[in-house]
C-alpha cells in the first residue's frame, strides 16, 4: 500500500471549506474567538476543521522550516476605549488574515518600559514591530511601523494624518458658525501628535486671520485616559474668565471632559459653548450631545500600518522606502457645536442660565 504524503492545509483553504472568512478563521484558531464574539458553535467547528486537516501544524511546521516566528510586536500608550483600540482593531485584521500572531504592550508613558520593550520583543524574535503613538528612540534590527510616530530612522516607515487638513476642516466649520473667540485644548506634551498637530493649527489660523489667544490655550498634563484631563483643563480655563464661544479639543475624550467642565459651570452646548473634538472615536456619537469631530481613520491607519509592516518583512516595498504615507481626515458635523452666542460663554454669572 502507497502512503500519500499528508499536505497540511492553508488559512485560505481552510475558510474556504467552512465557507467563512479568513479573518473570523484566523481570529478562532489563534484563540480569539470569545473576544471577538463569535459564536461557540462557529469555534468548535473551525477547531475541528482545523485539527483534521493539520492547520495548527502547518503553521508550527512552516515557522521551523523557514526559521521564522510569524510574530508582530505592538507597542501602544495605553489599551482604553478610544484611539488605540482602534487603530489595534486595524492591525487585527490585516495580521489575522496572513496568519501572523501579535502581542501588545502597553508604556504607560514609562521612558524605561518605551525603552525596554522594543528589545524585550526582539528577544522574543519579533519579524517587525508597529509603535502606535508611541516615540521610538534607537534604531531596530526589524523592520519598524509607526502609526503617529512623528520620528525618522532608516528604513522605518511612518503613518501619519495630514494635520494642516485637519486644522483647516476644524477651523473654517468654526468660523462659519460666527465664532471668533476659540479656546483649544493641547495634547499631552509626550504625544506624539501634540506638537505638529498644534503647529498646524497656529498656521491654519494665522491663514484664516483666527487669532490664538494665549489666555484661551491650556495644555492636557495628566497621563490618565479617560474624560478626567479634560475636565480638569476646562476647569481651569473658565478659571480663567476670559470669554470665548467655542472649544477645539486634542480629542474626543477630552472634549467630552470639557462639555462635563462646562455643564458644571451652568453652561449649555452647544447654546453657550460649541465644542469640536478630534478622533471619532466610537463614544462620539453617542455622547450627549453627539460630538462634532474630525473623523481620524484610525482603523485603517492600523491596517495600512500592518500591511506595511508585512511589506517591508518580505521586502516588497522598494528601496528606498518612503518615509511617510499619509492618511487623510474629514470632518464629521453632530450636535456639539452651532452658530455663536450673542454671550461668549466665561465663569461669570453673565454666561449662566
Amino acid at each position: 500500500m502507497t502512503n500519500i504524503p499528508f499536505k497540511p492545509i492553508t488559512l485560505k483553504e481552510l475558510a474556504a471549506r467552512l465557507e467563512l472568512s479568513q479573518s473570523t478563521v484566523s481570529r478562532i484558531v489563534n484563540g480569539a474567538g470569545a473576544a471577538h464574539r463569535i459564536a461557540e458553535e462557529t469555534q468548535q467547528r473551525v477547531l475541528h476543521a482545523a485539527a483534521l486537516y493539520g492547520y495548527s501544524a502547518n503553521t508550527v511546521a512552516r515557522s521551523l522550516r523557514q526559521k521564522r516566528t510569524y510574530t508582530i510586536g505592538v507597542i501602544v500608550p495605553e489599551i482604553s476605549e478610544g484611539y488605540s483600540t482602534a487603530v489595534l482593531s486595524g492591525i487585527e485584521d490585516e495580521l489575522l488574515k496572513d496568519g501572523y500572531f501579535y502581542f501588545v504592550v502597553s508604556h504607560r508613558h514609562r521612558a524605561d518600559l518605551l525603552l525596554g520593550y522594543p528589545r524585550m520583543m526582539l528577544a522574543r524574535s519579533v519579524e517587525g514591530i508597529i509603535a502606535v503613538d508611541s516615540p521610538i528612540e534607537e534604531e531596530l534590527p526589524v523592520p519598524l511601523v509607526a502609526v503617529s510616530g512623528h520620528k525618522r530612522h532608516e528604513g522605518a516607515i511612518n503613518i501619519e494624518l495630514h494635520h494642516e487638513q485637519a486644522a483647516h476642516l476644524a477651523l473654517d466649520h468654526l468660523q462659519s458658525l460666527g465664532h471668533k473667540r476659540i479656546a483649544f485644548i493641547k495634547g499631552q506634551s509626550f504625544s506624539s501628535d501634540t506638537s505638529p498637530r498644534w503647529q498646524a493649527i497656529v498656521d491654519v489660523a494665522r491663514s484664516l486671520g483666527i487669532e490664538v489667544d494665549p489666555r484661551l490655550v491650556v495644555q492636557l498634563q495628566s497621563p490618565e485616559p479617560g474624560a478626567g484631563p479634560g475636565l480638569e483643563v476646562t476647569r481651569k480655563l473658565l478659571e480663567t474668565k476670559q470669554p470665548f464661544t467655542a472649544i477645539f479639543a486634542f480629542n474626543d475624550v477630552t472634549a467630552i471632559g470639557a462639555i462635563l467642565a462646562l455643564r458644571e459651570a451652568g453652561l449649555r452646548v452647544p447654546r453657550d459653548v460649541s465644542v469640536l473634538g478630534f478622533d471619532d472615536v466610537l463614544v462620539a456619537s453617542t455622547n450627549n450631545p453627539p460630538l462634532t469631530t474630525i473623523h481620524q481613520p484610525l482603523r485603517a491607519m492600523g491596517q495600512a500600518a500592518a500591511s506595511t509592516l508585512l511589506k517591508l518583512i518580505r521586502d516588497e516595498i522598494p528601496h528606498p522606502h518612503p518615509a511617510v504615507i499619509t492618511v487623510y481626515p474629514k470632518l464629521v458635523v453632530r450636535k456639539s457645536t452651532g452658530h455663536v452666542s450673542a454671550h461668549p460663554a466665561s465663569a461669570s454669572p453673565a454666561a449662566e442660565d
